[in-house]
């Protein structure tokens, strides 16, 4: 197989069906010495995180499946430690919706946010630009259509598929007692339809139990037996 790309938390690979096959590394992405799933540094290595995020995007894709939600997702082998996926154009963004406000949202906003972390935000969706060396710079609606990025038919359709695929979770994640705080999801094209791609993991969300952040591999365990 070729190797096309490699991440900080994956290498994706072609195969022979023109197919993506994706291996998860076990790197934690964060800020500084601090692990974060919105943090863009690789900060550490945790033994077997890997394999807890491809089982838990196993997890989280089949149930969209059944939801009728458009992925680029084929098949997953736990056993291979591997994701099949359909070969797609990656939109070069970031969709995230925020249940809660927490995190970077907190800090873009003190003048507003000030006693207000974990405050209920009502699936609040926001679209940045995948950059990490210019912080994943917010981007709005007129200016990705203005762009040619997106047309208008499709910003409305992406933020209408991240609402739809943070309601599934969070409400899979409520019956086993967990709250999800934050969602990231990415797109892309196949055969010129939108679709979420990449990865559903612990290095996508934020779920708390309690008051306490799960890591990926305590995440895994809760979904996957």
């Amino acid at each position: 197989m070729e190797k096309i790309y490699e991440g900080k938390t994956k290498r994706v690979f072609l195969n022979e069906q023109n197919n993506l096959v994706l291996y998860f590394k076990d790197d934690v992405t964060g800020t500084g010495d601090t692990i974060d799933p919105g943090g863009n540094e690789v900060v550490g290595e945790i033994e077997d995180k890997g394999l807890s995020s491809l089982a838990v995007s196993k997890y989280f894709f089949d149930i969209l499946h059944s939801h009728d939600i458009p992925t680029h997702y084929i098949d997953a082998s736990l056993e291979d430690g591997t994701m099949e996926a359909k070969r797609s154009e990656p939109l070069g963004l970031e969709v995230i919706c925020r249940i809660k406000a927490y995190g970077s949202f907190l800090r873009r906003y003190p003048h507003f946010t000030e006693g207000k972390i974990l405050e209920t935000l009502d699936y609040l969706v926001e679209i940045t630009v995948k950059d990490d060396e210019r912080g994943d710079p917010l981007i709005n609606d007129e200016a990705l259509t203005s762009l040619g990025v997106l047309t208008e038919e499709e910003v409305n359709s992406i933020k209408n598929i991240t609402k739809s695929v943070a309601k599934i979770i969070e409400k899979d994640l409520k019956e086993k007692g967990l709250d999800m705080i934050d969602l990231k999801l990415e797109f892309g094209r196949v055969d010129d339809k939108i679709v979420v791609i990449d990865e559903i993991s612990g290095d996508c969300m934020r779920v708390f139990e309690g008051d306490r952040s799960l890591t990926q591999k305590e995440l895994a365990k809760y979904l996957v037996t």
